[in-house]
């Protein structure tokens, strides 16, 4: 099951690729964005993924519309991560599926749950005055959530951040709680959260470089982390 998922992602990203680079010829509102981050520690909704990793990303948008990429790979242990998602922003909403691919091998959460996993998103950002949103996710597919009877757990986590500038320098606020148990906790509780700052660090008058620190406290994983970030574009 786990290698049909894969194909049929895969398989979907190319076609969905195709028909946008059709219309991208007459379309000037089409966009294409590659960048790729370094992190200190992968760090996802509270949970330790593993030490430095590389994490490229690509996504092509048009009308709203914005198919993507992302990845991740830990420089000192195998493990890797592939994503493929969809979404659409109209107005002040978005919606999302995401497919996310894991394989895990040492210690990592999510050694036992190696494969595909789907998961459904909705979003709602407040006003550009007031730049507060609010996520909900929800895992709705995947062998890795489900409880030792077989049942799906849905997995979900849900989030409220809030961006802000300090000088120079762009600051956001997060919090993340799962509902029930599933992935993020074995019951109702904080998965995360975050404060990360992040600006572009002067090296010489003509060069910089985009760097970020994030804090993340994970009281249900009764753990924190401090993360170090640098942005390649």
């Amino acid at each position: 099951m786990k290698l049909i998922f894969k194909k049929t992602a895969i398989l979907l990203f190319f076609v969905i690729i195709a028909t946008v680079a059709a219309f991208a010829q007459k379309e000037s509102k089409f966009s294409v964005d590659a960048e790729a981050e370094l992190v200190s520690s992968y760090v996802w909704r509270g949970m330790y993924q593993g030490g430095v990793n590389f994490q490229p990303a690509l996504s092509f948008s048009m009308h709203g519309i914005t198919l993507g990429t992302w990845g991740s790979t830990d420089m000192r242990a195998f493990a890797k991560e592939v994503d493929f998602y969809l979404s659409y922003e109209i107005g002040r909403f978005s919606v999302a599926v995401t497919n996310y691919w894991w394989m895990y091998e040492g210690e990592s959460f999510f050694k036992e749950r190696s494969g595909d996993f789907f998961e459904a998103s909705l979003g709602y950002a407040v006003s550009e005055k007031f730049p507060l949103s609010f996520g909900v996710n929800t895992m709705f597919l995947g062998d890795g959530d489900k409880n030792e009877k077989g049942e799906q757990l849905y997995s979900t986590y849900i989030s409220a951040s809030y961006p802000f500038s300090v000088g120079n320098t762009d600051c956001e606020i997060s919090i993340g709680i799962s509902p029930w148990k599933g992935m993020y906790s074995d019951k109702f509780d904080v998965a995360a959260i975050t404060a990360k700052a992040s600006k572009n660090l002067k090296v010489i008058d003509s060069f910089s470089l985009p760097v970020s620190v994030e804090l993340v406290l994970s009281p249900a994983q009764d753990n924190a982390y401090l993360v170090f970030g640098l942005k390649l574009r």
